[in-house]
């Protein structure tokens, strides 16, 4: 818990996130806390692209608080996210609007954004992250959006600083530009699996498909 606060205190959202997603690994399971703690860590990053990133980090809040009150009500049934799944399909509460199947694939397409967005700028730091944030948006959440959410994204591009200014507030302290690409292209290779996993998840009971409500 120490090193996590120092990890933190030092300003490296995606260091922590490797730990937390190594813990993923090690359990072999889709953990519901570290996979909690990971998009938390997630959100903090967002946090540093700015107001543009208003929509989509209300959105990944609010579905992680749905996740915490559920597992929070009993850990020990709570403990896997696939459980989790299989339970609400059981109960056929899985497609509700405020399902927290529904909460876990948005959180997943989320992650499924900022991978994207990241692997995009450790292969080209020089190439603006306005246009990265297009790409990596037209690739995971446009197919999953309503025209209304789509239009406040093309609104919020205008927004999102340039990539010298984004690089500058993800380096940790006394951090240099090929450690934090070493640790970026680290989150990414840790987060790719377990993505996958949880797609497995959600195509099996056939909600990999749902679009915004």
């Amino acid at each position: 818990m120490k090193k996590n606060l120092l990890l933190m205190e030092k300003g490296s959202e995606i260091r922590s996130a490797i730990q937390e997603l190594s813990l993923l690994k090690a359990e072999g399971l889709i953990s519901t806390k570290p996979f909690l703690n990971v998009c938390n860590m997630v959100l903090q990053v967002l946090d540093k692209i700015g107001p543009t990133m208003a929509v989509l980090r209300q959105d990944v809040y609010q579905n992680i608080q749905r996740l915490e009150e559920l597992y929070q009500m009993d850990p020990s049934i709570y403990a896997n996210l696939a459980d989790l799944v299989k339970k609400e399909v059981e109960e056929e509460s899985a497609k509700k609007a405020l399902s927290c199947t529904r909460a876990l694939l948005w959180l997943t397409r989320s992650l499924d954004f900022t991978v994207a967005l990241l692997d995009k700028i450790a292969q080209d730091p020089s190439q603006s992250l306005a246009k990265g944030v297009e790409i990596s948006y037209d690739n995971t959440l446009k197919p999953w959006h309503g025209w209304i959410s789509s239009a406040a994204y093309k609104v919020a591009l205008k927004l999102v600083p340039d990539n010298k200014a984004f690089i500058g507030i993800l380096l940790a302290e006394e951090e240099e530009w090929n450690m934090l690409k070493e640790e970026i292209q680290t989150l990414v290779s840790l987060l790719l699996p377990l993505l996958d996993e949880i797609h497995k998840v959600l195509e099996a009971f056939r909600l990999d498909r749902l679009k915004s409500t």
